[in-house]
């Protein structure tokens, strides 16, 4: 099955064709269909990634999945939240993850010493039709902390920022295989997988 995948990040198509290969499931970017990105305007992930897989199907006419997800810190109150993409924009700094690392630090300098537990968040929704009325819904947590400073070279985003106590690595420290089995992502993704089998009856 062909799906339309509503994001044209490559590292994240990457992600998450290597995720459901196993299905049989080929993922193209909904870019590479001259597809504009979704609005994203709501506040919460599962939201988001539901109206960007309906855009995507719409504008496609294929079943589509969208990826909402970023990073939340019990300390920001939840922060960057839907806005992790683009959260250094907030504070009149340029859009890179470079940028958000470092305000995300400046944000933080403020509340104390830390460790400050965070958590990375992933909706995955699927959608066979832009008003498919039942739609596959799959959420991933991966709970972490968040260094002083960043370590690691791999992965991206929050990923140098984000420290596993149980792995005692940040995420951008791990090997790809691990990130792909252990990730928020990677959870979502193995709820979702299930749900293309059963109510699908996709592999």
């Amino acid at each position: 099955m062909k799906l339309v995948l509503a994001s044209n990040n490559a590292k994240k198509l990457a992600e998450l064709q290597a995720l459901f290969a196993p299905l049989g499931v080929e993922l193209v970017t909904q870019g590479s269909l001259g597809i504009a990105e979704a609005e994203e305007p709501f506040e919460s992930f599962v939201e988001n990634a539901l109206a960007k897989a309906r855009h995507a199907a719409a504008a496609s006419g294929l079943p589509a999945l969208a990826d909402d997800s970023g990073l939340a810190v019990d300390a920001l109150d939840g922060a960057p939240g839907v806005l992790s993409a683009r959260y250094a924009t907030l504070f009149g700094q340029p859009k890179s993850d470079a940028d958000n690392n470092r305000v995300l630090l400046e944000q933080l300098a403020g509340k104390g010493a830390g460790p400050h537990r965070a958590q990375f968040v992933c909706a995955l929704v699927a959608v066979r039709s832009a008003r498919d009325p039942v739609p596959l819904i799959a959420m991933g947590r991966w709970q972490g902390q968040i260094l002083p400073a960043a370590q690691g070279e791999g992965g991206f985003g929050y990923d140098p920022l984000m420290f596993i106590p149980s792995l005692g690595q940040s995420v951008a420290q791990l090997s790809a295989q691990v990130k792909n089995q252990l990730s928020h992502r990677a959870l979502a993704a193995g709820s979702l997988v299930q749900q293309f089998k059963e109510v699908w009856q996709l592999g």
